[in-house]
């Protein structure tokens, strides 16, 4: 999606929201397929999906910066249609392996259990990550939170 098509996205949230800062957030879009953003998007729209979780390794390789609490986002659909703005409201960084229940229920997929969230996190981690370490069972996690902003 060209970059004019975000610029204006961002006109019509501020439009509708203008206390939000003049300058355009990020603009990223969930999962790693054009199907996997499409779906993690609809749960944020539906309001299941409050939380989300990154490999910090990933984050050392492509040298990208953390996200930060209070940060806006710009959230893109399969096509890379701005579709949603969020705010981060809480970073934790814990091993994989100790990320708890509450996390695996905020993400809102499958069946919300956190024996779901390991299955397809080591699943996903080993097949997509941006990193040549992959997936170890004790390797970093951000755990974020977030709100949806618009739509509201």
């Amino acid at each position: 999606m060209s970059d004019e098509v975000i610029a204006e996205y961002w006109r019509t949230v501020r439009a509708a929201q203008p206390h939000l800062p003049e300058s355009r957030p990020e603009a990223w879009g969930f999962g790693a397929t054009p199907e996997h953003a499409d779906e993690l998007l609809a749960l944020v729209l539906d309001g299941i999906k409050v939380g989300t979780a990154s490999s910090l390794w990933d984050y050392d390789a492509t040298g990208d910066p953390l996200p930060v609490v209070g940060e806006l986002s710009i959230i893109l659909d399969g096509t890379g249609a701005p579709r949603a703005v969020i705010e981060t409201t809480a970073i934790d960084i814990v091993p994989f392996d100790e990320v708890d229940e509450a996390h695996a229920f905020a993400e809102g997929e499958g069946d919300r259990t956190l024996a779901h969230w390991r299955e397809v996190h080591e699943r996903y981690w080993r097949t997509h990550s941006e990193n040549s370490r992959g997936y170890e069972p004790d390797m970093p996690v951000l755990c974020e939170r977030f709100r949806l902003v618009f739509p509201e």
